[in-house]
């Protein structure tokens, strides 16, 4: 399993930047997981869009989902053109549902909602659910094969049920948009960099991913706290490419 960081920051990137989109790759399977702004340009330097086999939201704010909205141009040429034959299937949670009607365009899309603990198959990849604690609901996904177990938190605050969700997996993928400052000061909506890797920790991941950068942090602060509780932390750079087994 292949993971490729296309996106990482939120809620807006810094210059040259992308907000959250993650290629996920197995046995010829690709899987988009989260579309923000800057993404799909990305996306094209490592894989042919129209190879793409679904998309998966895990909430529907523009800095996870703008990008879907320009795609939706590409693939209706790409459809006149026969070089697509048939609708991207999209999964995203059904709620809120002004922001889910908008996802639909034309037929290009093939759009269908996700739901908590739900559980689907595309390709080689088995794929779970779990809700997060966010503004509108948000999953947080778990992606296993025959190679590995990948787990993305989404965008959620803390809540102990994401540790065992996490439990053992291979990489973890942690939203860290705060500092623990933030948490102290009593921010809500997101988690800090050591609360993701007190999750890691407690979930015996083999290694953590910081992701969902706020673009006039130094990140380096992010690790710092981070590897206080979890040495093996990381943080999500763009254009790494990670090897999930």
């Amino acid at each position: 399993m292949q993971l490729t960081v296309l996106g990482c920051y939120g809620p807006f990137p810094p210059a040259g930047g992308a907000c959250s989109g993650y290629l996920l790759q197995e046995d010829n399977c690709n899987l988009l997981i989260d579309c923000g702004n800057g993404v799909f340009s990305r996306l094209q330097e490592y894989t042919d869009y129209r190879e793409l086999d679904a998309v998966l939201l895990s909430h529907l704010h523009p800095d996870h989902i703008s990008d879907l909205m320009v795609m939706r141009y590409a693939f209706a040429f790409a459809e006149q053109g026969t070089l697509r034959q048939k609708p991207l299937p999209v999964f995203a949670p059904g709620e809120p549902e002004q922001e889910f009607e908008r996802l639909p365009y034309k037929d290009v899309y093939e759009v269908h909602p996700l739901q908590v603990e739900e559980s689907l198959q595309i390709g080689p990849f088995t794929i779970e659910t779990l809700a997060g604690v966010h503004p509108v609901p948000s999953l947080s996904l778990r992606f296993r094969t025959s190679s590995g177990l990948f787990v993305y938190s989404g965008d959620t605050e803390y809540h102990s049920s994401l540790e065992k969700f996490a439990s053992d997996a291979d990489l973890f993928l942690c939203e860290a948009n705060y500092r623990e400052i933030d948490i102290q000061d009593g921010l809500p909506n997101h988690l800090s960099a050591s609360q993701a890797a007190q999750i890691a920790s407690k979930a015996a991941v083999k290694r953590l991913l910081l992701t969902h950068h706020y673009p006039e942090n130094e990140q380096a602060d992010a690790l710092v706290e981070a590897r206080k509780h979890f040495p093996d932390s990381e943080l999500a750079r763009e254009g790494e490419i990670y090897t999930v087994k």
